[in-house]
């Protein structure tokens, strides 16, 4: 099953480090199979709060997404995101097209 990377980012400070990031992180994903879904688009909260900009990456599985996260390649230009957003990442594997909410209570 495909994984995500999901990300918020709040408190951005939008500068040479950014703009770096964002042209150096593709040439990261590819080896790994990333894809963007989601990259910023605008959003309409329905429930709660939901504060930032939202990022979310696909991979094929979560074995691609671990490898992609703890590349030398990623982690070179990490640094240039965290020093300039505060973000929450979490990786999350998606389900089966045939999914049902019951599912869950098998677990």
């Amino acid at each position: 099953m495909p994984t995500l990377a999901i990300a918020t980012l709040t408190d951005v400070t939008f500068g040479d480090d950014l703009v770096r990031y964002l042209t150096e992180i593709d040439a990261t994903m590819a080896p790994f199979g990333g894809i963007y879904l989601v990259h910023g688009n605008p959003k309409t909260v329905l429930e709660g709060d939901w504060p930032g900009d939202v990022v979310i990456l696909q991979f094929p599985d979560r074995a691609s997404a671990e490898g992609w996260y703890a590349s030398d390649a990623y982690r070179a230009i990490l640094p240039l995101r965290t020093k300039n957003a505060q973000c929450d990442v979490i990786l999350i594997d998606t389900v089966a097209p045939d999914h049902k909410g019951t599912d869950i209570l098998a677990n």
